[in-house]
């Protein structure tokens, strides 16, 4: 691990598998604008470390002895909120996807994805944008969600609706501000409307539930 030049994004890798952690640091010791500060074995080493290492943005197995990825992303999403989690996994069943969303991932990939898809949802999650892999966005479109029945929920005004969208689309408060002509102020007014109204916790949760409900 070398430090890097300017305000590079620290970035943690958590795997049980030494060699997936090796092939990924090689991978980000290349990139300009990253800085790898730490790899972890397992959630549990993953929440020992995170304190001193102070990533932006975690790589998170979620299949790991001692802590699993799931129960790890949901201990950083309560108790260190601005460090931004990215699933990378070789499942996209809905057991591992759903859990993993609700719990606080910024991002969803699997495996197989690309060097430079993954180079992006590292900078997209740190900049709080979500980023999900090709596959998982297929089956959300396809409305493929375990066939549970949806909770009656509060309809969104217009205004609200248009807030979804752009957070479906992965848009930060200024950027809706700019596209809708109102304030950021008045932007998070209606965003915290809009998480109240549907029972979700964030505007990550708010974006998965604006692609599967096909308004992006």
């Amino acid at each position: 691990m070398k430090g890097k030049p300017g305000a590079a994004i620290r970035v943690m890798i958590v795997d049980d598998h030494a060699i997936v952690r090796q092939g990924l640091h090689t991978f980000l010791d290349m990139l300009p604008d990253i800085e790898l500060v730490g790899e972890a074995g397992n959630g549990a080493e993953a929440l020992a470390m995170a304190g001193e290492a102070r990533p932006d943005v975690v790589l998170m197995d979620l299949v790991m002895p001692v802590m699993d990825g799931i129960e790890a992303i949901r201990r950083l999403h309560s108790e260190r909120p601005q460090i931004k989690v990215v699933a990378l996994t070789s499942f996209s069943d809905d057991d591992k996807l759903y859990p993993a969303i609700r719990a606080g991932a910024a991002a969803y990939l699997l495996k197989d994805v690309g060097p430079q898809q993954l180079a992006e949802a590292i900078r997209a999650a740190a900049r709080g944008e979500m980023h999900l892999h090709p596959e998982v966005t297929r089956r959300l479109m396809s409305g493929i969600a375990g066939g549970e029945a949806e909770a009656e929920e509060e309809p969104l005004t217009p205004r609200e609706q248009e807030i979804l969208r752009c957070l479906g689309r992965g848009m930060s408060n200024k950027e809706i501000g700019t596209e809708l002509f109102i304030s950021e102020k008045t932007v998070k007014t209606h965003v915290s409307n809009v998480l109240g109204k549907l029972g979700l916790l964030d505007r990550t949760q708010a974006a998965l539930y604006a692609v599967r409900h096909g308004m992006v």
